[in-house]
């Protein structure tokens, strides 16, 4: 009787495991074949895969609007690749727009399709959304360290869309990493107030207190936001290169004055036409004119009439 006892427990023990381990590796199919009767562990896990796959393949929503929403959400998850087919879906039911076109532009250019997304930012310059197609190839400059073209279509940006405050904080970072840390300033501080929350923003804006000579500013913030050691990192990373951007501008600049005097010096200075009289008047003072018929008529001989 003892035996038997312990191998019943034995058994109870072994369907134990086995409805774990089904559990576990429902979602495989490894289990369900071989659990047709039982406990229903995993007749349940079946029913849970086939609810996720149709959550998974359910259909695009049934209008366009929501269907945008649904790219957009997908981006704001990194989905990007996702979101291209998504967007060819689109395309190809309700035809193209602005919207796809700027959803596009942005999804190329975060899967390293950098032409492509500079085609696709470009056709956005000429509607409504023209703002925004500056502001990407402003981002697809800066990422090729291109701070110069970046920081002008960053500037065409904010002149279309003046209280984008990401846009100025891009605005401020592209002149900080061309040198001009004065030129910075204006559109990091406009940013900072108009989103006074913003981590990316005060990043920048501390970065600009650094590259002004203000660490112990900089520093301050640094601690009240709490940034990273990641993001500190960068931060000093890139005052280094502002200093170095400086310091080059600086020399550039007086090299530019230099090759300006130089030049200056060599080209003759230009003399307007003389004409007869104004030889003869240059040799008289000041305070004389020169009268030629009076003089003449001084130089020849009278004629006396008899």
């Amino acid at each position: 009787m003892k035996s038997i006892a312990i191998d019943a427990t034995k058994n109870r023990l072994l369907a134990v495991v086995l409805m774990l381990a089904c559990t576990v590796f429902a979602g495989l199919g490894g289990c369900a074949s071989k659990m047709d009767s039982g406990y229903g562990v995993g007749i349940q896990a079946e029913r849970e895969a086939a609810l996720q796959q149709s959550q998974q393949k359910q259909d695009a929503p049934d209008t366009p609007g929501m269907y945008l929403a649904l790219i957009d959400r997908m981006q704001s998850q990194g989905l990007f690749y996702a979101s291209l087919a998504h967007i060819d879906a689109y395309e190809k039911q309700y035809g193209s727009t602005p919207d796809t076109t700027l959803l596009r532009a942005d999804a190329l250019r975060q899967t390293g399709q950098a032409q492509g997304s500079a085609d696709a930012y470009t056709k956005l310059l000429n509607t409504p959304l023209a703002a925004r197609g500056y502001r990407g190839l402003g981002l697809l400059a800066g990422a090729a360290g291109e701070f110069g073209k970046a920081s002008e279509e960053f500037d065409a940006a904010t002149r279309l869309q003046p209280t984008d405050a990401l846009t100025l904080s891009d605005l401020g970072y592209a002149r900080l990493r061309l040198g001009d840390v004065a030129g910075a300033r204006v559109p990091l501080m406009k940013a900072a107030e108009l989103a006074q929350d913003n981590p990316k923003i005060l990043s920048n804006v501390a970065l600009f207190l650094l590259a002004e000579g203000q660490p112990a500013a900089a520093q301050g913030l640094i601690a009240q936001q709490k940034f990273s050691p990641e993001v500190q990192h960068a931060i000093r990373t890139d005052a280094q290169r502002i200093a170095a951007a400086s310091t080059q501008a600086t020399h550039a600049r007086a090299a530019e004055v230099v090759v300006a005097t130089t030049e200056q010096a060599r080209v003759p200075m230009v003399r307007a036409p003389r004409t007869v009289d104004s030889l003869l008047n240059a040799q008289l003072p000041l305070t004389q004119t020169y009268d030629q018929p009076a003089a003449m008529s001084a130089n020849q001989p009278q004629l006396v009439v008899r």
